[in-house]
């Protein structure tokens, strides 16, 4: 930690101006998928975490730690996921209290139908906006600011 603990106006600005933008983004492709009858952001990111995990699927607390959700929310999505048969709950054979969270046959065409969405909310408010280079840009300097830091 750095002995100035006042941000500079540069890093109020950038601060800001990241905040306002995130929420703008968030909020567009969020509409995309009401307007498209799809539930929101936080299915898809739970359904694409199951997705990439594959058939092993992940348990509860891999869930939080790659989505971020609170325990509690991570909880009431599942529920509902559950209901919806998008997403199966299997026992763990060594932990008599624990489960295994697994994404279905459902739950991947759910995926899909969201990506299409998602995606092309993606290409059209960033993509179309900056060029490559620009893109590669943005994308280092935000990884500098994610901890720990990301170096893809």
């Amino acid at each position: 930690m750095t002995e100035n603990t006042t941000p500079s106006p540069d890093a109020i600005k950038a601060w800001a101006r990241l905040m306002r933008v995130s929420r703008q983004l968030l909020e567009s492709a969020e509409d995309a998928l009401k307007q498209g009858g799809l539930p929101s952001l936080d299915w898809y990111d739970v359904l694409h975490e199951l997705a990439e995990a594959g058939e092993g699927g992940l348990r509860p607390f891999q869930l939080i730690e790659r989505t971020l959700f609170a325990q509690y929310n991570i909880s009431r999505l599942l529920a509902r996921l559950e209901a919806d048969r998008l997403v199966e709950k299997l026992p763990v054979a060594d932990d008599g209290r624990g489960q295994t969270i697994r994404i279905t046959a459902k739950g991947l065409e759910m995926r899909r139908r969201m990506w299409a969405v998602y995606g092309r909310s993606i290409a059209e408010l960033v993509g179309a906006k900056l060029r490559a280079d620009e893109l590669n840009a943005l994308s280092a300097l935000l990884g500098r600011l994610r901890h720990p830091p990301a170096g893809d």
